[in-house]
C-alpha cells in the first residue's frame, strides 16, 4: 500500500497503518499507544507525521465529529458517512443513503465540482440507549 502511494517503506509507517487498520475510528493517542506496544519509543510527532503523510496519500481518512477529537480510518474512497453517540462518543460506519436521498447532489453547488459528502448522524448507541431506557 506504501510503495503504491509513492510513499517509502518505514517501520512507523507500517505500524501506524496497521494500527489504523485495525482499530478503525481511532484517536491519535490510541495510535500511538499501539504503535509504542509494537515498536517501542516512538514521539507523538513522528506518529502526527505519518498520519498526515497516510492521510495525505490517501491511505487513511481523517474524521472528526463535533466535540470530538480528530480519529483515522483506513475505509477510504467509498464516500460512507458516520453515526456517533452522544453519550459514549463511539462512532460506527454508515453506508452512503440510497434510494432518493442524493448523497452527492447539493442544491447549490456554487460552481464546485463536489466529489465527498459527509454526514454524521447522532443519537444513542445500543448500549447507552438500554442504559437510559432501564
Amino acid at each position: 500500500m506504501l510503495r503504491g502511494a509513492a510513499l517509502r517503506v518505514t517501520r512507523p509507517r507500517i505500524a501506524v497503518l496497521t494500527a489504523v487498520h485495525d482499530h478503525p475510528h481511532a484517536d491519535t493517542d490510541s495510535i500511538i499507544g499501539t504503535v509504542r506496544a509494537d515498536l517501542g519509543e516512538v514521539s507523538h510527532q513522528a506518529v502526527y507525521d505519518v498520519l498526515r503523510a497516510l492521510t495525505t496519500a490517501g491511505l487513511v481518512r481523517r474524521i472528526q465529529p463535533l466535540g470530538s477529537v480528530a480519529r483515522y480510518e483506513a475505509r477510504v474512497g467509498d464516500n460512507h458517512h458516520h453515526v456517533v453517540c452522544r453519550s459514549c462518543g463511539s462512532i460506527a460506519d454508515v453506508d452512503c443513503a440510497v434510494g432518493e436521498t442524493p448523497c452527492l447532489t447539493a442544491a447549490d453547488d456554487s460552481g464546485y465540482v463536489i466529489d465527498e459528502a459527509e454526514v454524521i448522524y447522532w443519537g444513542l448507541c445500543p448500549d447507552c440507549s438500554s442504559v437510559s431506557s432501564s
